[in-house]
Protein backbone atom coordinates (compact mmCIF):
# COMPACT_ATOMS: atom_id res chain seq x y z
CA UNK A 1 0.00 0.00 0.00
CA UNK A 2 2.62 2.14 0.60
CA UNK A 3 5.41 3.88 -1.84
CA UNK A 4 2.53 3.79 -4.81
CA UNK A 5 2.29 7.37 -6.67
CA UNK A 6 -0.24 9.31 -6.47
CA UNK A 7 -2.48 9.25 -9.77
CA UNK A 8 -2.10 12.01 -12.41
CA UNK A 9 -5.70 12.83 -11.84
CA UNK A 10 -5.75 13.66 -8.12
CA UNK A 11 -2.62 15.29 -8.32
CA UNK A 12 -3.97 17.26 -10.91
CA UNK A 13 -6.97 18.50 -8.79
CA UNK A 14 -5.29 18.54 -5.88
CA UNK A 15 -2.80 21.55 -8.34
CA UNK A 16 -5.89 23.31 -9.75
CA UNK A 17 -7.52 23.99 -6.06
CA UNK A 18 -3.73 25.05 -5.24
CA UNK A 19 -3.56 27.50 -8.03
CA UNK A 20 -7.45 28.71 -7.64
CA UNK A 21 -6.02 29.67 -3.98
CA UNK A 22 -3.73 31.86 -5.04
CA UNK A 23 -5.58 33.40 -7.54
CA UNK A 24 -8.29 34.11 -5.14
CA UNK A 25 -5.76 35.28 -2.42
CA UNK A 26 -2.82 37.12 -4.01
CA UNK A 27 -3.15 40.70 -4.66
CA UNK A 28 -3.09 41.55 -8.47
CA UNK A 29 -3.72 37.87 -9.51
CA UNK A 30 -7.17 37.96 -8.06
CA UNK A 31 -7.79 41.07 -9.79
CA UNK A 32 -7.19 39.04 -13.47
CA UNK A 33 -9.81 36.95 -15.53
CA UNK A 34 -8.31 33.65 -14.24
CA UNK A 35 -9.35 34.29 -10.85
CA UNK A 36 -13.43 33.34 -12.45
CA UNK A 37 -11.87 30.75 -14.87
CA UNK A 38 -10.17 28.89 -12.33
CA UNK A 39 -13.14 29.44 -9.32
CA UNK A 40 -15.73 27.70 -11.74
CA UNK A 41 -14.23 24.19 -11.62
CA UNK A 42 -13.52 24.66 -7.51
CA UNK A 43 -17.27 25.20 -7.75
CA UNK A 44 -18.68 22.89 -9.96
CA UNK A 45 -16.25 19.86 -10.47
CA UNK A 46 -13.70 19.66 -8.78
CA UNK A 47 -15.23 18.99 -5.11
CA UNK A 48 -17.35 16.59 -6.99
CA UNK A 49 -15.02 14.80 -8.61
CA UNK A 50 -12.72 13.84 -5.84
CA UNK A 51 -15.89 13.07 -3.35
CA UNK A 52 -16.57 10.34 -6.47
CA UNK A 53 -12.75 8.97 -6.91
CA UNK A 54 -13.04 8.52 -2.97
CA UNK A 55 -16.52 6.56 -3.08
CA UNK A 56 -15.49 4.42 -6.10
CA UNK A 57 -11.74 3.82 -6.32
CA UNK A 58 -11.84 0.74 -8.65
CA UNK A 59 -12.64 1.49 -12.84
CA UNK A 60 -14.82 -1.30 -12.87
CA UNK A 61 -17.42 1.16 -10.54
CA UNK A 62 -18.27 3.29 -12.77
CA UNK A 63 -17.20 4.51 -16.35
CA UNK A 64 -16.00 7.54 -17.55
CA UNK A 65 -18.97 9.56 -18.48
CA UNK A 66 -21.14 8.47 -15.14
CA UNK A 67 -17.83 9.84 -13.47
CA UNK A 68 -17.93 13.05 -15.17
CA UNK A 69 -22.08 13.91 -15.31
CA UNK A 70 -21.90 12.67 -11.11
CA UNK A 71 -18.33 15.19 -10.42
CA UNK A 72 -20.77 17.89 -12.15
CA UNK A 73 -23.70 16.57 -9.71
CA UNK A 74 -22.28 16.30 -6.56
CA UNK A 75 -20.35 19.39 -6.69
CA UNK A 76 -23.51 21.10 -6.88
CA UNK A 77 -24.87 19.52 -3.68
CA UNK A 78 -21.82 20.18 -1.84
CA UNK A 79 -21.07 23.23 -2.32
CA UNK A 80 -24.92 24.67 -0.84
CA UNK A 81 -24.55 22.07 1.96
CA UNK A 82 -20.93 23.37 3.11
CA UNK A 83 -22.56 26.98 2.87
CA UNK A 84 -25.39 26.53 5.03
CA UNK A 85 -22.77 24.86 7.41
CA UNK A 86 -20.83 28.01 7.37
CA UNK A 87 -24.02 29.98 7.87
CA UNK A 88 -24.11 28.85 11.33
CA UNK A 89 -20.92 29.42 12.31
CA UNK A 90 -18.94 32.64 13.29
CA UNK A 91 -17.29 32.93 10.00
CA UNK A 92 -20.11 33.05 7.97
CA UNK A 93 -20.83 32.90 4.48
CA UNK A 94 -17.79 35.36 2.95
CA UNK A 95 -14.90 34.09 0.36
CA UNK A 96 -12.11 32.86 2.46
CA UNK A 97 -14.66 30.57 4.79
CA UNK A 98 -16.01 29.36 1.27
CA UNK A 99 -12.40 28.56 -0.37
CA UNK A 100 -10.76 27.37 3.05
CA UNK A 101 -13.73 25.07 3.47
CA UNK A 102 -14.11 24.01 -0.56
CA UNK A 103 -10.07 23.37 -0.54
CA UNK A 104 -9.69 21.49 2.76
CA UNK A 105 -13.25 19.00 1.31
CA UNK A 106 -11.36 18.60 -1.98
CA UNK A 107 -8.01 17.75 -0.40
CA UNK A 108 -9.61 15.52 2.82
CA UNK A 109 -11.49 13.25 -0.44
CA UNK A 110 -8.23 13.01 -2.71
CA UNK A 111 -6.83 11.74 0.35
CA UNK A 112 -9.26 8.99 1.19
CA UNK A 113 -9.04 8.58 -2.87
CA UNK A 114 -5.75 7.51 -2.91
CA UNK A 115 -6.15 5.59 0.15
CA UNK A 116 -8.48 3.23 -1.19
CA UNK A 117 -7.17 3.04 -4.48
CA UNK A 118 -3.50 1.95 -3.22
CA UNK A 119 -5.66 -0.59 -1.40
CA UNK A 120 -6.73 -2.10 -4.62
CA UNK A 121 -4.32 -4.00 -7.56
CA UNK A 122 -2.89 -1.74 -9.66
CA UNK A 123 -5.06 -2.93 -12.61
CA UNK A 124 -8.18 -2.66 -10.89
CA UNK A 125 -7.40 1.05 -9.42
CA UNK A 126 -9.29 3.86 -11.15
CA UNK A 127 -6.80 6.10 -13.02
CA UNK A 128 -7.59 9.04 -15.85
CA UNK A 129 -5.19 7.99 -18.85
CA UNK A 130 -3.99 11.26 -19.93
CA UNK A 131 -0.39 10.31 -21.62
CA UNK A 132 -2.39 7.72 -23.68
CA UNK A 133 -5.67 10.12 -24.05
CA UNK A 134 -2.85 12.46 -25.59
CA UNK A 135 -0.82 10.09 -27.51
CA UNK A 136 -4.60 8.72 -29.09
CA UNK A 137 -5.39 11.75 -30.23
CA UNK A 138 -1.92 12.82 -31.70
CA UNK A 139 -2.40 9.66 -33.83
CA UNK A 140 -6.19 10.51 -35.39
CA UNK A 141 -5.26 13.89 -36.34
CA UNK A 142 -1.38 13.81 -37.56
CA UNK A 143 -0.42 10.27 -37.76
CA UNK A 144 -3.44 8.44 -38.91
CA UNK A 145 -3.36 7.62 -42.73
CA UNK A 146 -6.56 8.97 -43.89
CA UNK A 147 -8.14 11.15 -46.75
CA UNK A 148 -6.70 15.11 -46.73
CA UNK A 149 -10.86 16.13 -46.18
CA UNK A 150 -10.92 13.88 -43.43
CA UNK A 151 -8.36 14.81 -41.63
CA UNK A 152 -8.96 18.46 -42.45
CA UNK A 153 -12.45 18.11 -41.05
CA UNK A 154 -11.06 16.36 -37.47
CA UNK A 155 -8.89 19.12 -36.77
CA UNK A 156 -12.02 21.81 -37.78
CA UNK A 157 -13.95 19.74 -35.31
CA UNK A 158 -11.20 19.76 -32.09
CA UNK A 159 -10.72 23.75 -33.35
CA UNK A 160 -14.86 24.23 -32.98
CA UNK A 161 -14.80 22.28 -29.28
CA UNK A 162 -12.08 24.48 -27.99
CA UNK A 163 -13.82 27.19 -29.14
CA UNK A 164 -17.37 26.73 -27.76
CA UNK A 165 -15.43 25.61 -24.55
CA UNK A 166 -13.91 29.60 -24.64
CA UNK A 167 -16.32 30.99 -26.07
CA UNK A 168 -18.74 29.73 -22.66
CA UNK A 169 -16.11 30.60 -20.28
CA UNK A 170 -16.17 34.44 -21.69
CA UNK A 171 -20.03 34.91 -21.07
CA UNK A 172 -19.84 33.18 -18.09
CA UNK A 173 -17.03 34.78 -16.37
CA UNK A 174 -18.21 38.73 -18.36
CA UNK A 175 -21.69 39.08 -17.53
CA UNK A 176 -24.07 41.82 -18.90
CA UNK A 177 -23.66 45.05 -16.88
CA UNK A 178 -26.36 45.96 -15.29
CA UNK A 179 -27.47 49.34 -13.18
CA UNK A 180 -24.29 51.75 -12.17
CA UNK A 181 -25.26 52.35 -8.76
CA UNK A 182 -23.99 52.82 -5.35
CA UNK A 183 -25.48 51.77 -1.57
CA UNK A 184 -25.79 54.23 0.70
CA UNK A 185 -27.23 53.27 4.13
CA UNK A 186 -27.50 54.24 7.36
CA UNK A 187 -27.85 51.24 10.45
CA UNK A 188 -28.55 51.68 14.46
CA UNK A 189 -25.32 51.37 16.79
CA UNK A 190 -26.94 47.65 17.00
CA UNK A 191 -26.12 46.94 13.10
CA UNK A 192 -29.85 47.14 12.29
CA UNK A 193 -31.85 49.36 10.57
CA UNK A 194 -33.97 51.12 13.49
CA UNK A 195 -33.12 52.70 17.12
CA UNK A 196 -31.21 55.56 15.31
CA UNK A 197 -29.69 58.15 17.91
CA UNK A 198 -32.54 60.97 17.71
CA UNK A 199 -32.57 62.26 20.43
CA UNK A 200 -29.82 63.77 22.80
CA UNK A 201 -28.63 65.71 25.57
CA UNK A 202 -26.21 68.59 24.60
CA UNK A 203 -23.02 67.44 24.93
CA UNK A 204 -23.64 63.82 24.43
CA UNK A 205 -22.97 61.40 21.41
CA UNK A 206 -24.13 58.87 19.60
CA UNK A 207 -23.76 56.44 17.15
CA UNK A 208 -24.48 55.43 13.59
CA UNK A 209 -23.43 52.49 11.29
CA UNK A 210 -22.97 54.01 8.09
CA UNK A 211 -22.43 51.80 4.91
CA UNK A 212 -21.40 52.09 1.00
CA UNK A 213 -21.50 49.65 -1.43
CA UNK A 214 -19.80 50.12 -4.94
CA UNK A 215 -22.05 48.93 -7.58
CA UNK A 216 -20.43 51.09 -10.56
CA UNK A 217 -18.93 48.22 -11.96
CA UNK A 218 -15.57 50.90 -11.86
CA UNK A 219 -13.46 51.57 -8.75
CA UNK A 220 -14.25 54.56 -7.07
CA UNK A 221 -13.09 57.35 -4.54
CA UNK A 222 -15.91 58.66 -2.70
CA UNK A 223 -16.28 61.71 -0.33
CA UNK A 224 -18.36 61.77 2.75
CA UNK A 225 -19.46 65.22 4.69
CA UNK A 226 -21.96 64.87 7.64
CA UNK A 227 -23.98 68.44 8.23
CA UNK A 228 -26.51 69.39 11.19
CA UNK A 229 -28.52 72.37 9.73
CA UNK A 230 -26.31 73.06 6.49
CA UNK A 231 -22.91 73.22 8.73
CA UNK A 232 -20.34 70.18 8.70
CA UNK A 233 -19.73 68.27 11.44
CA UNK A 234 -16.04 67.20 11.99
CA UNK A 235 -15.20 63.59 10.83
CA UNK A 236 -12.20 61.31 11.22
CA UNK A 237 -9.94 61.49 8.55
CA UNK A 238 -10.30 57.62 7.32
CA UNK A 239 -14.24 58.45 6.99
CA UNK A 240 -13.94 61.62 5.02
CA UNK A 241 -12.09 59.94 1.80
CA UNK A 242 -13.28 56.04 0.86
CA UNK A 243 -11.79 54.02 -1.95
CA UNK A 244 -14.20 50.97 -3.22
CA UNK A 245 -13.53 48.32 -6.23
CA UNK A 246 -16.07 47.19 -8.21
CA UNK A 247 -18.48 45.07 -5.51
CA UNK A 248 -16.48 46.42 -2.52
CA UNK A 249 -18.64 47.19 0.86
CA UNK A 250 -17.24 49.60 3.38
CA UNK A 251 -19.08 49.97 6.73
CA UNK A 252 -18.17 51.44 9.85
CA UNK A 253 -19.39 53.04 13.17
CA UNK A 254 -19.73 56.92 13.51
CA UNK A 255 -19.93 59.02 16.21
CA UNK A 256 -21.23 62.23 16.47
CA UNK A 257 -21.82 64.72 18.51
CA UNK A 258 -24.09 67.35 18.09
CA UNK A 259 -22.83 70.83 18.90
CA UNK A 260 -25.90 73.30 19.31
CA UNK A 261 -29.22 72.27 21.06
CA UNK A 262 -32.48 72.61 19.06
CA UNK A 263 -35.67 70.45 17.72
CA UNK A 264 -36.23 68.62 14.82
CA UNK A 265 -32.84 69.70 12.94
CA UNK A 266 -31.40 67.71 10.02
CA UNK A 267 -28.43 65.56 10.28
CA UNK A 268 -27.50 64.67 7.09
CA UNK A 269 -25.24 62.61 5.23
CA UNK A 270 -23.91 63.31 2.36
CA UNK A 271 -21.84 60.82 -0.16
CA UNK A 272 -19.78 62.16 -3.26
CA UNK A 273 -18.70 60.66 -6.18
CA UNK A 274 -14.99 61.79 -8.11
CA UNK A 275 -16.88 63.26 -11.00
CA UNK A 276 -19.34 65.99 -8.96
CA UNK A 277 -17.39 66.80 -5.47
CA UNK A 278 -20.20 69.69 -5.13
CA UNK A 279 -23.64 67.87 -5.54
CA UNK A 280 -24.19 65.03 -3.35
CA UNK A 281 -24.23 61.91 -5.20
CA UNK A 282 -26.02 60.14 -2.22
CA UNK A 283 -27.79 61.65 0.61
CA UNK A 284 -29.69 60.15 3.77
CA UNK A 285 -30.62 62.51 7.04
CA UNK A 286 -32.24 61.96 10.33
CA UNK A 287 -34.19 64.22 12.51
CA UNK A 288 -32.60 64.72 15.62
CA UNK A 289 -33.73 66.64 19.10
CA UNK A 290 -30.51 68.23 21.30
CA UNK A 291 -31.81 69.53 24.39
CA UNK A 292 -29.60 71.31 27.11
CA UNK A 293 -28.18 69.90 29.57
CA UNK A 294 -30.37 71.55 32.15
CA UNK A 295 -33.84 70.47 30.74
Amino acid sequence: MTGKKVPSDLLTVIGLVILTDLFVLMPGLSETVLRNILGLPLVLFLPGYALIAALFPAKSDLDGIERTALSFGLSIAVVPLIGLGLNYTPWGIRILPILISLSLFTFAMCGLAYLRRAGLPEADAFKVPFREMALALKAEILEKPEPGLDRALTVILVLSILLSVTTLFYVVITPKEGEHFTEFYLLGPEGMADNYPTNYTLGESGTVIVGVVNHEYRPVNYTMEVRLENKSLPLPEDMQQVALAYNETWEEPLTLTPPVEGKDMKLEFLLFNETDKNTPYRDLHLWINVNSTDS
